[in-house]
């Protein structure tokens, strides 16, 4: 009993610090010093082994030196390990009688021999699974060998070694599992907290604190709904109550803020269980206000992204190679790939042989200097069609400034481009014959002089062909027909030219020939011109009929002494007017001022052309009145020019210029319209509403197209059908008296009038005027002048006078300058006069200040 007591209390002591925690080394202490207590010869040692080492490690006591304990550590294990390494290899117990006869121990004999140590015997400390924890050994000053009782005590001891570092190792592991909850908890980036099992608050963490804006002193004990807004603390309530029944839960509610505020929330409660038994429930929350609106945000941007017409690209700039990371459904559309085949590719494969290298030049540098870029350049769809892509390219930069992404904006503007070609096209060609225009044909001719003003080396020439005859065939056979003819004539011309000469249409049936020549320049362009004039000459088969026309040419050398481009262009038509006076059929060169009668008339067509772009024309109203009592009953529009050069050109200059060149069409348009126009708005402030009568060639008034024309005047404007008059000369029975006196018929109905203009002068037949529905004739100036002195030209007045009052029309007498001849007129019965004596032609707003809208003398008659 006396033995086994102190046994029994040293066991207890070691229980004893084992619970209390004590270091391992002072309770490892313990267990040797009860083990001596039963091997009272025993030097005691324990070893700890490390798994990760597979190695022992002597614990330091009081029976060895430092230099042996240090020469213990990390000795691993193995069967030729001393006695320890041995027996924890072997796991068994292991006894060595003598170190110093043992070869195990060679590495170690001068160690134990210097440290006096004769004996081990060891056995392994292993769990109740067999884990080993390291070996029990007990050493001795010579040489031994263990009987049963004292191996029956090693194994006892080793047992006792076996609880307490399971217990040590129990509660480390405890203690480091509660530091890595602590920290957690603690630490975590999101609130964290604890509640029981009714909803009150237990513990929180600092970043619940963050979150809701509350100290933690405040929200303890608390109610979590006290915290939610109100339409989502039933929703809150539902979700707690689940992780109370053993529900894991994620859920989205509304939080309160400290300062009234609300915020979006992600909670995940779980329920806490011990031993089966649910105990309370953990929460984790975060707010996700921010989130939210990011994703909102993101959303509403995928979303406009995937709905755009535009074909989106959103390319890595992080990754190797750039690939693609989106694309949106109207890029798919755009070049018929499937997303597996856009997807972490490059878009380099909407490239093809025609993709300009330049702008994929651009692209590329812009991408390196992470800016934006706007290209137009030719891009491929999966099918191989090309189609043209406006690209704008624009860097994606993340908080910190680093580009992350590119972002593409493709276009397909293929339709447009193939329109700006169309138009580019119209601009530049004879839409008719597939010739180029005059525009064209100026430019080109600009181009060539500014050439050859740089290498005078090539000379070039100019010709200028116009049909012969060609109103006989349109007229005879038709627009349509006419039509016909000019494309067969562009086809043999285009024949004669090869790039860089050029063949263009200018205008009606002109033609012209850009030729560039280095030798014998003038005969080689003689012999085309006999060339051309050979194959003109040729009938052309149309409809069934054969077809034969000719042409007039012009043909004009470039010389020093030319400075501008189309003055060439003029020498041509000069020579092409020459042509014509010698016949037709046949071609000249320029011969200089022999022609410059027609030089100033191919510059005054010029400028006409310009003053019609530039607006360089104004009205002029000269007043009628009645030859009886002086009033004003009509006003006539006369067009005046003012030339930016030449000053106010008469118009004797350039209506007959006009009537040859066709400009007189736009130009009586324009008169037209204005006429409309200004007297409309004059009588809109005026008591007595004004007529106004206004000059219509016959080119005009035969002109298809012109009672519409008259119409939309009159609509535009608001002017009165009676308050206009038409005025137009014999000449527009020249071609046929049937459609005129349809179309006058026609105006008469609307309410339009018609005058018979410079009476007498034409050549037309008498019998015309029986059938001719107008209302009045004037008679010319050359007939007025002379009537005083000349018998028979008053004997002509008088019964032009007179066989007008009998066909119920009234008689305007034009050119009075002298009170005899109105007196002359007024007793001959004439209706109405106009002339300098009354009234000068005057500009619209001399007209509207006119006293009384007449002169004194004129209102006193």
């Amino acid at each position: 009993m006396n033995h086994e007591f102190p046994l029994l209390e040293a066991q207890q002591g070691i229980h004893e610090l084992t619970a209390a925690g004590a270091p391992l080394a002072k309770t490892l202490a313990a267990v040797a010093e009860w083990a001596e207590l039963m091997l009272p010869q025993a030097l005691v040692s324990i070893m700890r082994f490390d798994p990760e080492k597979n190695a022992l490690s002597l614990v330091p006591n009081r029976h060895f030196s430092p230099n042996y304990t240090a020469h213990m550590q990390d000795l691993v294990i193995g069967p030729d390990i001393g006695t320890c390494g041995r027996a924890a290899f072997e796991k068994q117990l292991v006894v060595t009688r003598d170190i110093s006869l043992e070869p195990n121990w060679a590495p170690f004999q001068a160690l134990a021999q210097a440290e006096g140590l004769r004996a081990c015997w060891s056995v392994p400390i292993l769990t109740a699974n067999g884990e080993l924890l390291g070996t029990f050994a007990t050493y001795y000053r010579s040489p031994a060998l263990p009987t049963q009782e004292e191996q029956n005590n090693l194994a006892r001891s080793a047992s006792l070694a076996a609880l307490v570092l399971l217990r040590h190792r129990d509660k480390q592991h405890h203690r480091t599992q509660s530091e890595w909850h602590r920290s957690l908890f603690f630490n975590h980036p999101d609130g964290v907290y604890e509640f029981d099992l009714e909803g009150h608050l237990q513990r929180c963490n600092t970043a619940l604190e963050r979150i809701t804006g509350y100290k933690s002193s405040a929200l303890l004990g608390l109610h979590f709904n006290q915290f939610i807004a109100p339409d989502f603390q039933e929703l809150t309530q539902s979700a707690f109550d689940a992780a109370c029944s053993g529900q894991a839960i994620t859920y989205e509610t509304l939080g309160r803020h400290a300062d009234g505020n609300y915020y979006q929330l992600e909670i995940t409660n779980f329920p806490v269980i011990i031993d089966d038994v649910i105990v309370g429930v953990y929460g984790i929350c975060r707010d996700i206000t921010e989130r939210k609106q990011q994703t909102d945000e993101l959303r509403l941007l995928k979303r406009g992204m995937e709905s755009s017409p535009s074909g989106i690209l959103m390319i890595d700039a992080q990754q190797p190679g750039m690939p693609i990371v989106f694309a949106n459904p109207a890029f798919y559309r755009m070049t018929g790939y499937e997303p597996a085949e856009v997807i972490g590719n490059h878009s380099r494969f909407l490239r093809g042989r025609d993709t300009d290298p330049k702008a994929v030049d651009a692209i590329r540098i812009a991408m390196q200097e992470q800016r934006d870029v706007n290209v137009t350049l030719l891009n491929y769809r999966k099918n191989g069609q090309p189609f043209w892509n406006h690209l704008v390219v624009s860097p994606v930069f993340n908080p910190d400034g680093t580009c992350t992404h590119f972002i593409g904006i493709h276009q397909d503007i293929t339709h447009e481009k193939e329109q700006e070609a169309q138009l580019a096209y119209q601009a530049t060609h004879d839409l008719l014959t597939g010739l180029p225009n005059y525009s064209a044909f100026t430019e080109q001719l600009n181009n060539v002089f500014q050439q050859h003003q740089l290498d005078s080396s090539n000379t070039f020439a100019v010709m200028h062909l116009d049909l012969d005859g060609f109103k006989t065939v349109n007229d005879g056979l038709g627009h349509l027909a006419a039509n016909q003819v000019l494309i067969a004539v562009a086809q043999r011309l285009e024949g004669f030219v090869q790039h860089p000469d050029m063949v263009a249409r200018l205008v009606g049936d002109e033609f012209a020939f850009l030729l560039t020549t280095k030798d014998d320049h003038r005969e080689n362009t003689a012999n085309l011109a006999r060339r051309i004039l050979t194959s003109l000459a040729q009938p052309i088969a149309l409809e069934g009929q054969l077809v034969h026309i000719s042409a007039s040419i012009g043909i004009a050398c470039h010389d020093v002494s030319i400075k501008e481009p189309y003055s060439l262009l003029q020498h041509a038509d000069l020579a092409l007017e020459q042509a014509k006076r010698q016949g037709r059929n046949t071609w000249q060169w320029y011969r200089g001022r022999k022609a410059e009668r027609v030089k100033h008339s191919v510059g005054m067509r010029h400028d006409l052309h310009t003053a019609l772009i530039d607006g360089q024309f104004e009205l002029y109203y000269q007043p009628i009145v009645d030859a009886v009592n002086g009033r004003m009953r009509s006003v006539e529009a006369l067009v005046r020019w003012h030339h930016p050069t030449r000053g106010l050109v008469p118009p004797g200059d350039f209506i007959p210029l006009a009537e040859q060149t066709g400009q007189i069409i736009p130009l009586g348009s324009w008169v037209l319209h204005q006429a409309c126009r200004e007297i409309a708005a004059l009588n809109a402030h005026s008591e007595n509403m004004l007529c106004v009568a206004v000059n219509i060639s016959s080119l005009e008034f035969c002109r298809e197209g012109f009672l519409e024309e008259v119409k939309h005047a009159l609509h535009t404007s608001g002017l009165a059908p009676q308050q206009l008059e038409l005025e137009v000369t014999e000449s527009v029975l020249l071609d046929g008296t049937d459609p005129i006196i349809e179309l006058m018929e026609t105006l008469n109905t609307m309410g339009v009038r018609v005058a018979i203009d410079d009476f007498g002068t034409g050549f037309s037949s008498l019998s015309y005027l029986c059938d001719l529905p107008t209302h009045k004739v004037k008679l010319d100036r050359k007939f007025v002048q002379k009537t005083l002195e000349n018998r028979r030209m008053a004997a002509i007045v008088q019964g032009v006078i007179t066989m007008a009052h009998h066909m119920d029309m009234l008689v305007v007498a034009e050119g009075i300058e002298t009170r005899a001849q109105q007196e002359d007129l007024m007793h001959r019965q004439c209706d109405l006069l106009q002339g300098y004596l009354f009234a000068r032609p005057m500009p619209l707003k001399e007209l509207r200040c006119l006293p009384g809208l007449l002169p004194a003398h004129v209102a006193n008659l």
